[in-house]
């Protein structure tokens, strides 16, 4: 048995196992089959990733099933095993088993624990069969299954109205997106006779400057399939315009959204278009649209997270920059430096979102940073990962040495790619990449200076005075509750309100431990791998020998340019945060429209509120009112039953129980009958 059928389809059945077995087998047995299931399918994982990099370990396609066979259309089911597959199947499994481990400790005290791990084990299953993908259809299922599990997770704690307003909003944008991704799929079938992803690859080429009818014109035809398939990249990956279910994605449980947001579901859309990248590089307009869309989404979502006080959110707009560098990556040709960065993103981030999850819990789940403050002391392991995280995420390191963390590998990388590409697309693509790394070393140290240094603000914080003085009485009288806090005021005027933060248990602590190993040392060990070896990719991704050429012999300054604006956010965020906390009060009020701009995130959902959804509510009141009570009820089922009553009131008078009256009845009828045989 090839062990990828294990690493596929262990956790499926570790979600069927869990999800019906739920209360009945008890949550700790729940909790042991789909993590156990988790780190075998990881354990099984990262020797095919290591032999592809040893160079030991050949492309393979395994076959599970014949599926369908329609006319001139059959393909089977058959799970794709290459360097991108093994890259993404290292980065899924990791994550997500690290997550599994790391929810025994924060879902401690949910009472629908078995629930909760069958839908991640059901997340990772549909994301495992996304990336074996073989053919187009077989990926849909996984994109859709992805789509399915993530509104489940969303939507968890579903007794929460926001949570099921999050799920659902996510559900909808994604749908936006997929309905690209179908027509994309539709149209590389109509062209190319075929969904096999190594036929279309081979045949794309051709297929360069051939055009086809759309919506009335003669376009270019890989254009257009590049587009509509980029499209359901955009939802899932949330890029710009599609990108307004991500940050509301954070009302799930924070183990979710370090799953969705770090190694899995949003780094679809990058996958796909790695995966299709021959079909790309047959489209220079789709990929200049691809460049376009990935840098203006950097530099958006940088520019909101400087604003966010929420822990989640921050990290959550941090996530949805770093695809659009990841974007622009691939849209410059660098499918490699794309794939890199995702690979080196999953470890920083999912460290990120666990640390911040680690900080939540410590906090009595609070997650506005301004109550906050001097919490390294009380959390110091909690405070050393998420400072590894964001030396990652903000790409420290020294060129001289080529040593550094691992967002400086994947991410100089990215700049260099465009620079080197040399058109003025990807030029305007590292000028918005170079000011979106600036503001994300400003919001993440932002985030690490308003959490642990300083002076404590957590008097301030509701949850915080619950959790002081909820535990004085059980029903405390106002007045004794007063004195409580009068008191506690009193005894602790160093703004704790007597709160004392603890360290998260183990079972959450070995992941951020592991994860920082990641975001130490995963730039440095596989760098050369991802950005110089053709041979590494064997085949599974568009190599492009001159662009990597191109990237080593860009000037100085070009090298230097993510670690000098790294350093003046980096300054920004010291000064604004630990020498002189009233300055940022006093910037905004400065900059008040363009602070409200980004605070209120530029203002996309009350704009897609008013085009969208309240026309949408709109119509569908009148199909309500008018169309399905006003005709449909009226005329239907109402108007035929109100003609059988008016019927029976009519016939009833016939009924008089009379027999003269029947016999003249009779009579009429039989002059009748012969009047008409007559006339």
């Amino acid at each position: 048995m090839h062990p990828i059928l294990i690493i596929v389809f262990g956790p499926l059945l570790a979600a069927v196992i869990g999800g019906l077995g739920n209360r009945m087998l008890g949550n700790t047995v729940v909790k042991s089959i789909t993590t156990g299931a988790l780190f075998l399918s990881c354990a099984l994982s990262w020797p095919i990733f290591l032999g592809f990099v040893g160079g030991t370990y050949e492309p393979t396609v395994v076959p599970v099933l014949q599926w369908v066979q329609s006319g001139a259309m059959s393909f089977d089911w058959a799970l794709r095993v290459d360097t991108l597959t093994a890259v993404m199947l290292v980065v899924i499994t990791t994550v997500s088993a690290l997550v599994h481990l790391y929810s025994w400790g924060y879902m401690e005290e949910d009472p629908d624990q078995p629930r909760f791990f069958a839908y991640l084990s059901l997340f990772t299953f549909a994301m495992l069969m996304l990336v074996t993908a073989d053919n187009l259809v077989q990926m849909f299922f996984g994109w859709e299954g992805v789509g399915l599990a993530s509104y489940l997770l969303i939507g968890f704690w579903f007794r929460k109205p926001s949570a099921n307003a999050a799920a659902i909003k996510a559900f909808v944008v994604n749908r936006v997106g997929d309905l690209g991704f179908m027509l994309g799929i539709f149209g590389t079938y109509l062209v190319f006779g075929t969904v096999s992803i190594s036929e279309i690859l081979a045949a794309a080429p051709g297929m360069a400057g051939a055009t086809i009818g759309f919506l009335g014109y003669r376009v270019d035809t890989m254009d257009v399939l590049c587009i509509l398939l980029f499209i359901g990249a955009m939802g899932k990956s949330a890029q710009l315009g599609l990108h307004t279910w991500l940050p509301d994605a954070m009302e799930g449980p924070t183990p979710v959204s370090a799953l969705i947001h770090a190694a899995t579901m949003v780094t679809a859309g990058v996958f796909m278009v790695c995966r299709l990248s021959p079909m790309f590089e047959a489209a220079p307009i789709a990929l200049m649209f691809v460049t376009f869309i990935g840098a203006a989404t950097c530099l958006f979502a940088a520019t909101v997270g400087t604003t966010q006080w929420d822990i989640k959110r921050v990290i959550a707009y941090s996530t949805c920059s770093q695809l659009g560098y990841m974007f622009f990556a691939a849209g410059v040709g660098a499918y490699g430096a794309a794939m890199f960065h995702l690979f080196t993103h999953a470890f920083f981030k999912a460290l990120l979102f666990l640390g911040a999850g680690s900080v939540i819990h410590a906090m009595h789940h609070e997650q506005d940073m301004r109550y906050y403050g001097g919490l390294r002391k009380h959390i110091p392991l909690t405070f050393w990962a998420m400072t590894a995280g964001t030396l990652a995420i903000t790409g420290v390191g020294i060129y001289w040495l080529h040593a550094g963390f691992a967002g400086f590998h994947s991410k100089d990388a990215i700049l260099e790619a465009a620079w080197g590409r040399g058109t003025e697309m990807a030029h305007f693509a590292f000028w918005l990449g170079a000011i979106a790394a600036l503001l994300t070393s400003f919001y993440s140290w932002r985030l690490v200076f308003l959490t642990f240094f300083g002076k404590p603000r957590w008097a301030g914080s509701e949850h915080i005075q619950h959790a002081v003085h909820g535990h004085h009485h059980d029903h405390p009288s106002d007045e004794d509750a007063g004195h409580d806090h009068a008191h506690d005021h009193a005894a602790h005027g160093d703004g704790t309100a007597g709160y004392h933060p603890h360290e998260s248990p183990l079972s959450m602590l070995i992941p951020l431990g592991v994860l920082s190993l990641g975001a130490v040392f995963a730039g440095w060990v596989f760098s050369h791998a991802f950005l110089d070896d053709a041979g590494f990719w064997q085949g599974s991704i568009f190599y492009n020998e001159d662009l990597i050429h191109a990237m080593h012999a860009v000037p100085l300054w070009v090298k230097l340019t993510a670690t000098f604006v790294m350093l003046i956010g980096l300054a920004f965020a010291w000064l604004g945060y630990i020498r002189d906390t009233d300055m940022p009060r006093r910037a905004a009020e400065q900059i008040g429209p363009v602070y409200r701009f980004f605070y209120n995130k530029w203002y996309f959902d009350e704009l897609y509120n008013v085009v969208f959804v309240k026309p949408a509510f709109w119509l569908g009141r009148k199909f309500w009112k008018i169309g399905d009570e006003g005709v449909i009820d009226r005329f239907g089922p109402d108007g035929a039953a109100w003609v059988v009553a008016q019927g029976t009131v009519g016939a009833k008078r016939f009924q008089s129980g009379f027999l003269n009256t029947y016999a003249l009845w009779m009579l009429i009828g039989l002059v009748a009958a012969i009047t008409w045989v007559l006339v």
